[in-house]
């Protein structure tokens, strides 16, 4: 009886160790913030410049308040759009952030959230990539996602047509 009891005990520290490296994973801090759980983003504005720089990738900054309802509605239209959420994942260099940095460059045109700007990878932050608004030049809302989706096009044709120039 003893090999039994032996496997038995083998299988439940086997599978107590699986339930704590899941529970870890829980409790690991997620940067997504709602933005959408399939895209690796960068914790910090620093961090993001550096890898844009690294990756020759454009970068996406998300400038956004937990406590804003303009903020909360284009989170969910964002992470809604299957076509932003690809981009985002496999072209872009990607961080949301919920403070202000001291980049006086992220605010052309004020201090309001919620902003999108892309930079490219000399770390240009390119400010005539635009939203609609003529009041909040770089902000979304929850209905401007295919225009989102252009400008994110555009950005991503910048940093290519760089690229180019540089061979």
């Amino acid at each position: 009886m003893t090999p039994c009891w032996a496997l038995f005990a083998l299988f439940f520290v086997i599978c107590a160790n699986a339930a704590e490296e899941e529970e870890k994973k829980a409790k690991s801090p997620s940067f997504a913030r709602g933005w959408g759980d399939n895209i690796t983003w960068v914790k910090t504005y620093e961090e993001a410049l550096s890898k844009t720089a690294e990756t020759k990738k454009p970068l996406m900054v998300i400038l956004h308040r937990e406590d804003c309802p303009y903020s909360k509605v284009l989170k969910k239209a964002f992470a809604a759009e299957k076509s932003i959420q690809k981009m985002a994942r496999e072209d872009f260099i990607m961080v949301n952030l919920v403070e202000e940095t001291r980049d006086k460059n992220l605010a052309p045109d004020g201090y309001y959230v919620p902003r999108i700007l892309f930079i490219d990878p000399s770390l240009t932050v390119h400010a005539e990539i635009t939203g609609k608004y003529t009041n909040r030049r770089y902000t979304y809302e929850p209905g401007d996602m295919t225009y989102l989706a252009e400008n994110m096009k555009t950005a991503k044709a910048l940093v290519h047509k760089e690229k180019h120039r540089e061979l």
